[in-house]
């Protein structure tokens, strides 16, 4: 199977306060078409730089980064702003929507700036938010809907384009545990269609969902967890929480 994304080496160092913090320190990750994969680890264990790498919301010390089979590290910003509305789709914690737009319009925006025609970009939207059960506040603002609907939005909005992956960033940590269940069942729907995801989370429920889960610690990955198929999620979310201590 082919690999959707893939690091070799990859590094990340920030300067706080005149000295160099490593928050990546040589992470090899291959994520393989369709597949689904679950990062988990405490805070600041660079998870988080880790997905904004990928996405290319930031810039690797050193390493390598491949989408399919292009090299994308040494990228500019304007041709990963590209790159990332044609084929990444990005999930926040805090969704991350434009205030003053309706749901419609933030939906079929991103479309409209990668070229889609109008027409096939009403279309797009109109699809998943009646198949992610928010077609009925269309016209809303994201202020006047729920933090969960918000998030069903935001979802819409990372897939519109029909990325080669999606990249969450706590999906759930900003919701209510029903909200968060509803949104993980979403994204478990759209992985089962054959959608590729990486997850940050580090809530063992939610990792659970995935085909596979990477345990990262002090800027390393330090384990992987390949998860069957028929799993006993209450079971696996416990073995996920040990891993973690």
């Amino acid at each position: 199977m082919d690999n959707v994304l893939r690091t070799e080496g990859l590094e990340k160092t920030y300067a706080a306060d005149g000295v160099d913090v490593a928050a990546l320190r040589g992470v090899d990750l291959a994520v393989a078409d369709g597949e689904f994969v679950s990062v988990m680890g405490p805070s600041g264990c660079g998870k988080s730089t880790l997905l904004h790498l990928l996405g290319g919301l930031d810039r690797p010390s050193a390493g390598q980064l491949w989408l399919r089979d292009e090299r994308v590290d040494e990228l500019g910003e304007k041709a990963w702003a590209l790159l990332r509305r044609r084929h990444v789709g990005f999930v926040f914690q805090f969704f991350n929507l434009i205030s003053n737009l309706t749901v419609a319009d933030n939906v079929e925006l991103p479309a409209l700036l990668a070229g889609v025609a109008p027409r096939e970009a009403r279309a797009r939207r109109e699809e998943l938010l009646a198949e992610l059960g928010i077609g009925d506040v269309a016209g809303q603002v994201p202020g006047r809907i729920s933090g969960g609907q918000q998030q069903r939005v935001a979802l819409a909005r990372a897939l519109v384009n029909r990325p080669d992956v999606l990249l969450a960033d706590e999906p759930t940590g900003n919701l209510d545990s029903t909200s968060a269940r509803e949104v993980m069942d979403l994204i478990r729907r759209f992985h089962a269609d054959g959608q590729a995801i990486v997850l940050v989370t580090h809530d063992p429920r939610v990792a659970a969902a995935a085909d596979r889960v990477v345990h990262m610690r002090d800027g390393l990955i330090t384990e992987e967890s390949r998860l069957a198929a028929d799993r006993d999620p209450k079971l696996l979310a416990n073995s996920l929480v040990r891993l973690e201590v």
